[in-house]
Formats: structure tokens, C-alpha cells, sequence
């Protein structure tokens, strides 16, 4: 395992690279992102403390990724490359075990994610992000915020200011 330290808005994968690690975050936070067909960038998901990120499909097939990972503020992660994890899962059987869970729970807050997404108003689902959340509000810029909520800067600056 390597420990990273990263600057703010620094890179640790850029779409068209392979990624090659899972990230820790010992410090900091993170954010995944994609470019969308107008170039515009589109925010998928937000790693604190403690949280595991990586493109998953581009790790585990050892292919392209279409991902961004960024640090939203200055960072530490820990890198685990996708050979030594395997190593690790082989020698320590629980931490595969530890990875199977932690998979399951990231899958789980997806598919509530994408639940929410159809079910919730915009002003809702700000509402149910900072309720659950609050700790993304003062670290992550509103810009971030509104392009993981779908929505503009502009209407989320609307919505605080209403809230």
C-alpha cells in the first residue's frame, strides 16, 4: 500500500488512463467525475475519511477508464494497486470479506441514490444531501454539489438561500 499526498484539484485519474488503484481516504475528500457530451463535467460521486473510490469496472477489467478522480481538497490516500490486492484477498481471506461488505454497501447507497434521483423533487433531494450529509456542505464547492444533485450552481444558490 502507498500513501498519497495530493494537492487540491490534483489528479489521480484521468479519463483514457487504466485505473490501476483502489483509493483510501486517510484525509481529505475526493470526487469522481465524467465529461458529458457537451463537455461539461458531471460529478458521480464524493469519497471523506475513511470511504473507499475507484473506478470499479475500469480496476477490475484493468481497462480505460471514462473517469475522473480529483482531490477537492488537500489530501492523503492510501494506493492499493489491483495486484497486491489480489495478493492480499489470496494471503488474508478476510479481507476479501471486508471488500465484499464494503462493496455491498456501496451498491446499496447507489442503487438508493438512483431511487432517489426518480422519486425526489430537485429541492428534495438537496433537502435529503444535506440532511444526510452536512459535512459535503462546508468541504465541497457549490459547483460539485450541484453537478452530483443535477442541478446548476445558480438554482443551488436559489435553494440555500430559500432554505
Amino acid at each position: 500500500m502507498e500513501p498519497l499526498e495530493l494537492k487540491k484539484k490534483e489528479f489521480l485519474l484521468k479519463g483514457g488512463e487504466v485505473c490501476r488503484c483502489n483509493y483510501f481516504v486517510e484525509s481529505g475528500c475526493l470526487r469522481m467525475f465524467y465529461n458529458n457530451d457537451k463537455m461539461v463535467e458531471q460529478t458521480t460521486q464524493f469519497a471523506l475519511e475513511t470511504w473507499w473510490l475507484s473506478d470499479y469496472f475500469s480496476f477490475s477489467k484493468q481497462q480505460p477508464s471514462e473517469y475522473f478522480i480529483q482531490a477537492v481538497e488537500k489530501s492523503i490516500v492510501v494506493a492499493i494497486d489491483f495486484q497486491k490486492q489480489e495478493q492480499l484477498f489470496a494471503e488474508v481471506p478476510q479481507m476479501e470479506r471486508y471488500f465484499r461488505i464494503m462493496m455491498q454497501r456501496a451498491l446499496a447507497a447507489s442503487q438508493l441514490r438512483v431511487k432517489l434521483i426518480y422519486q425526489l423533487s430537485k429541492e428534495e433531494m438537496y433537502k435529503h444531501f444535506s440532511t444526510s450529509f452536512p459535512q459535503f456542505l462546508q468541504r465541497v464547492p457549490q459547483y460539485m454539489l450541484a453537478s452530483y444533485l443535477g442541478l446548476t450552481p445558480e438554482y443551488l444558490s436559489e435553494l440555500r438561500k430559500k432554505i
